[in-house]
C-alpha cells in the first residue's frame, strides 16, 4: 500500500489491521519503506524474539555439556575449596 493511500485511509486501514491482525507494508516510490502494525501485533514479535534467544543460549549451554567444557556445580565447588583452602562441612 503507498504511504499517500494509508494518510488518506488511515482509519480504514487501521480497521483492516485490527480485524486481520497482520502488518501493512507501506511503499514508497514503489519500494517498500515502513511497516506500520498494532500494537498486540508488535508485542507478540518481541515475546517470539525473546523466546528464540533463550532457546540459542539454551542450545549453545547443552552443546558445551556435550562437549564436555562445563562441570557440575559439586565439582566446581568441590574444587574451589580444596584450591582456597576453605574447610567444608560434612
Amino acid at each position: 500500500m503507498s504511504l499517500s493511500t494509508f494518510k488518506r485511509d488511515t482509519n480504514k486501514v487501521m480497521r483492516q489491521m485490527k480485524k486481520t491482525k497482520e502488518p501493512v507494508v507501506l511503499t514508497i516510490n514503489g519500494k517498500a519503506a515502513v511497516v506500520v502494525q498494532d500494537a498486540e501485533g508488535y508485542q507478540s514479535l518481541l515475546d517470539l524474539k525473546e523466546r528464540s534467544e533463550t532457546i540459542a543460549v539454551l542450545r549453545q549451554r547443552l552443546a558445551s555439556l556435550d562437549g564436555k567444557k562445563g562441570r557440575t556445580a559439586d565439582e566446581f565447588f568441590t574444587e574451589f575449596f580444596a584450591r582456597n583452602k576453605i574447610p567444608t562441612e560434612d
